[in-house]
């Protein structure tokens, strides 16, 4: 699948960063909000004009502007910010003296080494904390659950917070860790459910619904603060719940 393409559009609501891609599983074309680069994304079926997006796009875009004006302020891993990290706000600070990268402490999240490597150092921290505790998470859940569990990767995903491979492989993305230990203990249990049942029959809930009490209250609490998540550090593609 070719590389999408990216480039600055004026709608007649204004200047919109548009990502354009091909899909060959798509059957007409689709507009989705991208809430980490803060745009809009065509998706064209293989044989599509892109002039027929383009129209949609015309056509949508006072949907486009309302849903992107409503996007919650983007958060940049910089000294001063505040990110959420299991749900509870930390603020970044930078601590150029210190010589163990980035730790914890009560409702601050400190950052050693020269200035120019602090976004670089919490992100990093971050994605290893969300390896460590999400990666201990769907062991645990798999062993309750009598499942076998290839491995766990941990990344930045493009379009859900979990799924699960053919080959027993869970994926979680990252951003996880900033939500509430409820919310991570459902997308855990979701993907581990998937080790069983591949599909979303009654089976499969029954199997989540025994693998954790948090499924409405986490899918609403994702609902709602999802796109935040997506906000926070560099910008790139969305992603929507499991």
């Amino acid at each position: 699948m070719p590389a999408p393409q990216r480039e600055i559009l004026t709608l007649p609501t204004g200047p919109t960063e548009v990502m354009w891609r091909r899909s060959t599983r798509a059957r007409k074309i689709s507009l989705r909000i991208d809430p980490k680069g803060g745009g809009v994304i065509v998706t064209l079926p293989s044989r599509a004009a892109q002039a027929a997006g383009m129209a949609l796009l015309r056509d949508n875009a006072a949907w486009v502007a309302d849903r992107l004006a409503s996007l919650p302020r983007a958060i940049l891993l910089a000294d001063g910010a505040v990110v959420p990290i299991d749900g509870l706000p930390h603020r970044i600070r930078h601590s150029p003296d210190g010589r163990r990268g980035a730790w914890l402490e009560p409702g601050s999240l400190l950052v050693s080494g020269a200035p120019e490597f602090l976004a670089r150092r919490v992100a990093d921290f971050l994605r290893a904390e969300a390896r460590r505790r999400l990666s201990a998470l769907a062991i645990a859940k798999a062993a309750d659950g009598g499942l076998a569990l290839r491995r766990v990767i941990v990344k930045d995903t493009r379009t859900r917070w979990g799924s699960c491979t053919a080959d027993r492989t869970l994926m979680f993305c990252w951003r996880l860790i900033m939500a509430p230990p409820y919310v991570q203990d459902y997308v855990v249990a979701h993907e581990v459910a998937h080790l069983r049942h591949m599909d979303h029959g009654e089976r499969f809930w029954a199997l989540v619904a025994q693998l954790t009490p948090n499924r409405r209250l986490a899918m609403h609490w994702l609902d709602t603060h999802g796109a935040g998540l997506m906000r926070v550090g560099p910008p790139g593609a969305a992603t929507s719940s499991p």
